[in-house]
């Protein structure tokens, strides 16, 4: 069979890309056309979508969708550049030759992105251990990961299963005047930015998305793609939050997250903001809180613990990555090592 390569996001919306996206087993909203959007609009991120196109027939046998992030512009920039795939490829059921279909998809990702970023790395969603043959066979490297994912089946489920701590902290802070509701205005979200921009400056340490990609991820919020995000309120005002992309009937994935909390003890924003994302899942039948991400099997992740008391089971999918340039590498990594990005793919 001959497949060609198309890597218009117009052209692979009209062959089907969305349809393939949401018959999928595997198909999640970050290999959507809306995270295309998302990335398109997003300052110092530039998406790139493959796509295989069975000839004769002109049927879409497989999407891929990355998007290469840069931390600045100009020639620092290009240190810090890398591409990232999450929860790809997908490929269409009942091909003859699967392999074969993944290995073109793959290729055409690393020519597209090979002079423009460091490393490529793929972050799992699913066990990917019977394709890792083909991803060896283009310099992918395999890397452990936690997960915690929660199910969000029933409220029975979610209430056996989260820590008695957890529960109490969250009818405490609903006690004390704590409010959890969905953004409603640029404003707000603009609040709720600049809590994680100082959280991720002074405590996380890593790279935070500009302005630009949350302005744009609410935008398509309220268009009713996407995702939501939810706010933790006291008094009028905003003190946490959290970022969710929404694969519907699938997933809700906890993105981006934080709270006020040594500012506001009382109300443990932190905790009720996860907690939001949990009883979002809950009210709109999605089976599944997906936290994306606890840290290195072995190695202390301050997080890993706060998460754990939510009742999830830990998988660990892990990750492929690429270096595409060696000695670009070594030069990011023990040169500029941009807030730790390369130690950690």
């Amino acid at each position: 069979m001959n497949y060609s390569v198309v890597t218009d996001a117009h052209q692979l919306i009209q062959l089907g890309w969305n349809e393939l996206v949401d018959s999928h087993p595997s198909g999640t909203v970050f290999q959507s056309p809306d995270m295309y959007e998302l990335f398109s609009h997003t300052v110092r991120m530039q998406p790139v979508v493959v796509g295989a196109v069975e000839e004769g027939s002109g049927k879409l046998s497989g999407i891929l969708l990355g998007v290469t992030i840069r931390e600045m512009n100009g020639l620092l920039g290009r240190f810090s550049a890398r591409t990232v795939v999450y929860g790809g490829p997908l490929l269409a059921p009942g091909l003859e030759n699967p392999g074969e279909v993944e290995a073109l998809l793959l290729s055409a990702l690393i020519r597209e992105v090979q002079e423009t970023s460091v490393f490529i790395q793929f972050r799992n969603f699913r066990d990917m251990a019977p394709e890792e043959q083909v991803f060896e066979k283009y310099g992918f490297r395999f890397r452990e990961r936690l997960n915690y994912l929660v199910d969000t089946s029933s409220r029975e489920q979610v209430n056996s299963r989260m820590g008695r701590e957890k529960q109490r902290q969250v009818k405490k802070a609903l006690q004390n005047g704590t409010e959890v509701m969905a953004a409603s205005t640029e404003g707000e979200v603009l609040e709720l930015y600049r809590i994680l921009h100082d959280l991720y400056r002074h405590k996380v340490k890593k790279p935070l998305p500009d302005w630009s990609f949350f302005r744009e991820f609410f935008r398509l919020s309220q268009l009713g793609r996407l995702g939501t995000i939810q706010l933790v309120k006291q008094h009028g005002q905003v003190i946490g939050g959290i970022v969710c992309p929404i694969t519907p009937g699938k997933a809700i994935y906890e993105w981006y997250v934080c709270g006020l909390d040594q500012e506001h003890r009382e109300a443990y924003p932190s905790v009720v903001a996860t907690w939001a994302g949990i009883q979002y899942a809950l009210g709109h039948g999605i089976p599944s809180f997906d936290f994306m991400g606890v840290g290195i099997p072995g190695r202390d992740y301050g997080v890993r613990n706060f998460k754990s008391r939510f009742g999830g089971d830990m998988v660990n999918y892990g990750r492929y990555a690429r270096v595409n340039g060696k000695g670009m590498y070594v030069i990011a990594e023990t040169g500029y090592n941009l807030l730790a990005v390369f130690k950690r793919i």
